[in-house]
């Protein structure tokens, strides 16, 4: 778990990288020169964590690129008051970016294996969501809900009427869409029947799977 004078110069190097792609929100490039990222993947590969690109980690799933991470997390407009809601915990990056954004954070992981070990990994950072769930995404989290946000990690091939249903109104819901392909799209409830949809280019994510594995 070492983090040294040279990571650091990695990381930004990436908020530069990032912000020349558009990247404005500071408390977000903030986060991204504060993680130590090359923790979250496997130590033989750390030369990969300071790369603007996604990277395999366990159960079949990858780490998001840090561009994509930061898209998300700036489209949010996360604010320290908020409660946000991750469907797809995975390495734990994005959980600990929206973390140093100040928000209280329940996040939702699958795949056990994923589960177990960032939910034991990221609280030795100092990183801790206000809870880990094993479960279903598709579900959502009803007991907890309204959310001021909701940001889904992988593409679904429709958006669970649940994720809608428990957003406050004014919240958003940021969420891949699509099978192969996926249009990042923004949901913002404008009243208890009402979503204004916003369309914000092609990503490319892991499908998002139902059920517990």
């Amino acid at each position: 778990m070492k983090d040294t004078t040279k990571h650091q110069g990695l990381r930004n190097q990436l908020a530069n990288i990032l912000e020349a792609k558009g990247i404005t929100d500071k408390n977000v490039l903030n986060a991204v020169r504060k993680i130590p990222r090359h923790l979250f993947i496997d130590s033989s590969f750390e030369d990969h964590a300071y790369q603007d690109k996604a990277f395999p980690i366990a159960a079949d799933q990858t780490i998001s690129q840090p561009y994509t991470v930061a898209f998300q997390s700036q489209t949010l407009e996360v604010k320290s008051t908020d409660i946000v809601l991750e469907i797809g915990t995975g390495s734990g990056y994005q959980t600990a970016v929206l973390l140093e954004l100040k928000a209280e954070v329940y996040t939702i992981e699958r795949q056990q294996e994923l589960f177990k070990r960032t939910s034991l990994f990221l609280p030795k950072l100092g990183y801790n969501p206000k809870k880990f769930i094993f479960g279903d995404g598709y579900k959502g989290l009803k007991e907890k809900a309204p959310f001021d946000k909701i940001i889904v990690t992988a593409g679904a091939p429709f958006v669970p009427k649940p994720l809608l249903a428990q957003l406050k109104v004014g919240g958003k819901l940021l969420i891949p869409v699509g099978d192969k392909t996926q249009m990042m799209t923004l949901f913002i409830r404008k009243s208890p029947k009402e979503f204004e949809k916003h369309e914000l280019g092609d990503f490319a994510f892991v499908p998002m799977l139902e059920e517990k594995n």
